[in-house]
């Protein structure tokens, strides 16, 4: 399965850290491959650095102005003109999404793909990896925007929450059933 992650390019506690390598882990050991922001630095490096040595295979998207952040080991490095192509491309190239621990950029990525898969312009899964209760305030305005009617999906068919880095692969078996 190609997973596309959303995550930080900055440089994180170990309560951060920790739950993003086990799951690079996974996902390497499991034959996967990631599809990620291409960067090199902080938990994207971290995530990149978990893969490749799980012997996962890496495809990273990065934008022009971040060039001099490519990560230099992975398989396919894929140049978007700006950060609207860039995502377009990570979705595109993505059998699922995986949102870990992130800032304004994380964010956007996440609302646009819910975005997306709301108007049924895909029909990936889309997961957010939760351990440290990062999330809790977005999961709770996702929840009441689906209980006061601004969804016109239940939240479950758009997005779910992982404890865990096991319970993600878990949630995407699943999903792919």
């Amino acid at each position: 399965m190609n997973i596309c992650v959303f995550c930080s390019a900055y440089s994180l506690d170990d309560r951060y850290t920790a739950p993003a390598g086990e799951f690079a882990r996974l996902l390497g050991e499991g034959g996967h491959t990631l599809v990620w922001g291409g960067s090199d630095a902080g938990l994207m490096g971290v995530l990149a650095d978990g893969v490749k040595a799980a012997g996962g295979k890496l495809v990273g998207v990065l934008v022009e102005l971040l060039a001099h952040k490519g990560y230099q080991g992975a398989d396919e490095l894929v140049m978007a003109r700006d950060l609207a192509e860039r995502k377009a491309q990570l979705l595109m190239r993505a059998d699922a999404v995986v949102v870990l621990v992130g800032g304004l950029g994380t964010l956007d990525e996440v609302t646009e793909v819910l975005e997306l898969k709301k108007h049924a312009l895909h029909s990936k899964p889309v997961v957010v990896l939760d351990p440290t209760g990062f999330y809790d305030g977005l999961r709770t305005q996702l929840e009441r925007m689906d209980a006061e009617g601004f969804l016109p999906r239940p939240l479950a068919e758009l997005i779910t929450f992982a404890s865990d880095p096991a319970e993600v692969f878990t949630l995407l078996a699943t999903a792919q059933e």
